[in-house]
C-alpha cells in the first residue's frame, strides 16, 4: 500500500517538478568574482541565487537586471552578468575594440560588476538575446545574505543614449 502511494506521488510530482524547473526557475551556484560586490562578496563563500526563467523567453529584461546566459565564447558554460544596454542603446565600452557601441537589434550589452575581472561584452561584444536563460531575482544561500536582487545600474555604466522604446527606465 505504501509503495503504491509513493509510486502515485512520484508519478504526479516528477512532471510537476520538471515543468517548474523548465518554465519557472531554479537555484544555481555563482562561481567567481566577476559580480562582486553584488554576488560572492566574500571570496571563500559562494552565493546561490534563484534564477527566474519566466519572462526571459520573450526578452522581458531591463537595464540593471542580473541575467544568466550561455557564454558566447564557450557554449558549454553559463555566465551571470548585469544588463548595461539594450538593443538600440549607445554604450561606452571598457576596453572593447570600439570605445562607443550601438547595441544591435536582438542583442544586449552585459558586464560584470567587478570591472576588469570579468569576461563580458567588453571582451566578446554585444550578446544575442537568445542566449539568455534566466534572470537572477534573489540570493537564497547563505542565509545571512538572503535578499531580493535589486535592478540597479551604476550611474557611470548607464548608456550614453538609451533607445527610444526603452527610455522610460530613467524617468
Amino acid at each position: 500500500m505504501a509503495f503504491r502511494f509513493f509510486g502515485k506521488s512520484l508519478l504526479y510530482a516528477l512532471p510537476l517538478g520538471v515543468t517548474f524547473l523548465d518554465c519557472v526557475g531554479y537555484v544555481a551556484r555563482v562561481d567567481g568574482i566577476s559580480m562582486q560586490p553584488a554576488l560572492n562578496p566574500v571570496p571563500d563563500e559562494k552565493d546561490y541565487v534563484f534564477l527566474l526563467r519566466w519572462g526571459t523567453h520573450n526578452s522581458q529584461v531591463e537595464r540593471g537586471d542580473i541575467i544568466s546566459l550561455i557564454s558566447p565564447k564557450d557554449p558549454a558554460q553559463k555566465i551571470i552578468k548585469r544588463v548595461v544596454g539594450l538593443q538600440g542603446d549607445v554604450v561606452s565600452t571598457l576596453g572593447y575594440k570600439h570605445e562607443i557601441v550601438r547595441v544591435p537589434e536582438g542583442h544586449c550589452w552585459v558586464e560584470g560588476d567587478h570591472t576588469g575581472h570579468s569576461m563580458d561584452s567588453n571582451t566578446f561584444g554585444p550578446v544575442a538575446l537568445g542566449l539568455m536563460s534566466a534572470r537572477a531575482v534573489a540570493i537564497v544561500w547563505p542565509p545571512e545574505r538572503w535578499r531580493v536582487l535589486e535592478n540597479e545600474l551604476p550611474r557611470r555604466r548607464r548608456p550614453i543614449q538609451a533607445s527610444k522604446n526603452t527610455s522610460n527606465y530613467y524617468n
